[in-house]
């Protein structure tokens, strides 16, 4: 079972890595379900923590369906967090259906290799969970995807979310968010079986 924490300053990074982060997920505007940090903040979080980073690349909040220049935002994001060898990147594109945007979702993944890739909570808010999570298993470049299963909270898409972990789990690593807290962690597992759960509160950030 491994933690990952989401989280916005050097100061919570130093604070998850100390309480048992196995891997932190670096945003900015966390009230908006994060946003692309600046990358001074990067460096500084990839300077001060040893455990592996992987960075929100989002660059405005709303919905997941984004115009040329947004996305070509995004390529210069991944290509910094390239150059300066951060673990991985974290995005999600969707079309105006609400599908999966496979080609541009390639395009941004194949861009970021050899970094590692999640697809983030966008996939939530998809018409179908599994068919969207198996289109992306056939793109090499995608290492996991992280998902609610649909639902508010990782408790209640757990059945959905045990059912992606034993579909999926030998293509991509699925990571199971929403409400996952270090106090109800264990619980969570015994629900779904997964290895890796991701949340703002899923080590102690005091």
């Amino acid at each position: 079972m491994k933690k990952e924490s989401c989280l916005e300053t050097i100061e919570e990074a130093i604070l998850a890595e100390k309480n048992g982060a196995d891997r932190i997920e670096l945003c900015s505007d966390l009230a908006n379900d994060g946003l692309t940090p600046d990358e001074e903040l990067i460096k500084k979080v990839l300077e001060k923590v040893k455990i592996p980073i992987r960075v929100m690349i989002r660059p405005r909040a709303g919905d997941f369906t984004y115009s040329k220049d947004e996305i070509e935002k995004m390529k210069r994001s991944i290509l910094f967090c390239k150059k300066i060898k951060v673990e991985g990147v974290v995005f999600g594109i969707l079309k105006e259906n609400k599908t999966v945007d496979v080609e541009n979702t390639k395009i941004l993944a194949d861009l970021s290799f050899p970094l590692k890739v999640t697809f983030h909570k966008a996939i939530d808010v998809t018409p179908n969970i599994e068919e969207a999570i198996n289109l992306l298993s056939q793109i090499d470049t995608i290492s996991s995807v992280l998902t609610s299963g649909g639902q508010a909270t990782a408790k209640e898409g757990s059945m959905v979310l045990k059912k992606l972990v034993n579909q999926f789990d030998s293509k991509l690593d699925i990571i199971s968010a929403g409400k996952v807290k270090d106090s109800n962690i264990e619980e969570i597992h015994q629900l779904i079986g997964g290895t890796w759960y991701h949340g703002r509160k899923i080590v102690a950030l005091v």
